[in-house]
């Protein structure tokens, strides 16, 4: 995934001037880019540099990496209930089948009754 690209001509002190300022910042820490973005750099970078000519044309890339820190993630939420909450709706249930159920032999005993 790019985060920023920037591409433009700039003259040799120009550029100077501008990896001074990467450097510094590499120094502390941080990369700033564009409006008000920033990427944390770590302690150890793996670094490279190629230089390439192809005909009168000369390429110099520096690229540096790095992994990110892992953030610690929340622990996922249980899809199992935990115990005490198992046992608070059995007690419910039960409660409500106890209910239930002398209702129906109340009913049955009325129906009785009126025979």
């Amino acid at each position: 995934m790019e985060i920023y690209e920037d591409n433009r001509e700039v003259s040799r002190a120009d550029l100077a001037a501008w990896l001074r300022q990467l450097a510094n910042q590499l120094d502390g820490g941080q990369i700033f880019y564009g409006a008000a973005g920033t990427v944390a750099v770590a302690d150890q970078v793996e670094c490279e540099l190629e230089i390439e000519s192809d005909d009168d044309e000369i390429s110099v890339e520096i690229e540096f990496t790095w992994t990110s820190p892992k953030v610690a993630e929340a622990p996922a939420e249980s899809d199992e209930k935990d115990e005490s909450d198992k046992e608070e709706e059995a007690e419910a249930a039960e409660e409500a089948g106890d209910t239930e159920e002398a209702a129906a032999e109340a009913a049955g005993a009325e129906g009785e009754a009126k025979a």
